[in-house]
């Protein structure tokens, strides 16, 4: 009896590192042990938060004049040079009815953000139709968006809008190389790991038919009918999304930490993050399963719905976010040599570097909008990392480095950055 109290208590301790309140606790906890010089990497120095959200200000002035800022979502991305590619895409396609857009826009956002970790400075994609030339987050998502309306990941001829099990079973690191423009000249990080992510996909959706194929067969878009069914009057819950997203594609991930045997994803350790219990250590970030969340939020609306308490999800732990506060003096490196060198995602280094990006995302939002005169119903933190924290980490990289690269390197598999 004790040991299945102890196996029940586990599970629970697992679940609950599965939710954005989990990421958002602990990392404000390790903002506080870097307020207090605890972390080994880095320090905080908060009295430059002010010039560091002036700077956020310039890129939102400059970007969006009338603060008319949309979500921090894949559809940025797929409307990249100006071009309104799904708007094209809902103007041609046969569909009778929302749950049909619905689940198609989800296998195009669900696909194309898993294979939107990091690309590398070496890597870009010539689009076809205009023979505009797209890096980095930009051209992962057209060349997906190619590949999907292109059919590349549907089994149905007649139907090139969705993204079918069987063929993301098979889907192979060649397959992708073809579609990316992969060439020993034009090389991309972690094509292998991004394959054998869409492959778990796959084998995590065909096997779960009663949650991917309610309404057609399974696919990754059958989340659109599971999230839909949590709506109350209309509203769905932003967390509700995550929830969906952590419970149901929990198994895609590489297996890295599992607790009472769940797997807890984009969860890492730090000695340093005590809570005297089987969590212990444990820091949960969700970065691609937030960002997919996020960018879920519209399919949504388009199909009626209101997506409500966004800003119960947390900032992205991601290197342009982070590197906005390294390269404004907000956290800086205790041995700046450091800097010279590559770092594994599970490093104590990089799990500081995420967490306290997440912290210190909650504390800018705040002056950010005083500076615009907005409010948090008006200015959620989707439009914080949009308009943004995410454009200004980019911008000042480039300015800084002329590969725009990050201020760290962090040594990637494709499916974490």
């Amino acid at each position: 009896m004790a040991e299945q109290s102890i196996l029940t208590s586990e599970a629970q301790a697992a679940k609950s590192l599965l939710s954005a309140a989990a990421v958002r606790e602990r990392a404000h906890r390790m903002l506080q042990l870097a307020l207090d010089d605890r972390l080994d990497h880095f320090r905080v120095d908060l009295r430059r938060l002010d010039a560091c959200a002036d700077e956020v200000v310039a890129t939102i002035r400059d970007a969006y004049p009338s603060l008319e800022i949309p979500f921090h979502a894949r559809w940025r991305h797929f409307s990249a040079g100006g071009h309104e590619r799904w708007g094209a895409v809902m103007h041609s396609a046969p569909w009778a009815e929302a749950g049909q857009m619905g689940r198609a826009a989800f296998d195009l956002a669900i696909v194309s953000v898993l294979l939107d970790a990091g690309a590398g400075a070496d890597w870009c994609y010539i689009e076809g139709r205009t023979g505009e030339t797209y890096s980095r987050s930009e051209g992962l998502a057209v060349a997906s968006f190619d590949m999907f309306i292109a059919g590349a990941f549907s089994s149905d001829p007649e139907d090139p809008f969705r993204v079918d099990a069987d063929v993301l079973l098979t889907l192979t690191a060649d397959d992708l190389a073809a579609g990316f423009q992969v060439t020993p000249a034009n090389p991309i990080i972690g094509l292998e790991g991004r394959a054998g992510l869409l492959n778990r996909l796959g084998r995590t959706v065909v096997i779960n038919p009663d949650i991917f194929g309610q309404h057609d067969n399974p696919r990754p878009g059958g989340l659109f009918d599971v999230i839909v069914a949590t709506a109350e009057e209309d509203r769905i819950r932003a967390t509700s999304i995550l929830d969906a997203l952590l419970t149901y594609l929990g198994p895609i991930w590489p297996g890295r930490i599992a607790l009472a045997g769940t797997d807890l994803g984009d969860t890492w350790r730090h000695p340093a993050l005590q809570t005297h219990d089987s969590t212990d250590g444990l820091v949960p970030f969700h970065k691609l399963s937030q960002w997919l969340s996020y960018s879920l939020i519209e399919p949504l609306e388009w199909a009626g719905y209101t997506v409500v308490d966004m800003d119960e999800l947390t900032g992205l732990p991601e290197y342009r976010n982070g590197g906005l506060f390294l390269d404004t003096g907000v956290i800086a490196l205790k041995d700046s040599t450091e800097a010279a060198k590559p770092h594994t995602v599970d490093s104590t280094l990089v799990v500081e570097w995420r967490a306290l990006t997440v912290a210190l995302l909650d504390l800018i939002a705040d002056p950010i909008r005083q500076k615009l005169g907005l409010d948090p119903s008006r200015f959620p933190l989707a439009k914080v990392l949009e308009g943004g924290t995410w454009a200004t980490g980019r911008r000042l990289a480039k300015e800084r480095r002329g590969d725009g690269s990050p201020p760290l390197a962090v040594i990637s598999d494709g499916t974490v950055f």
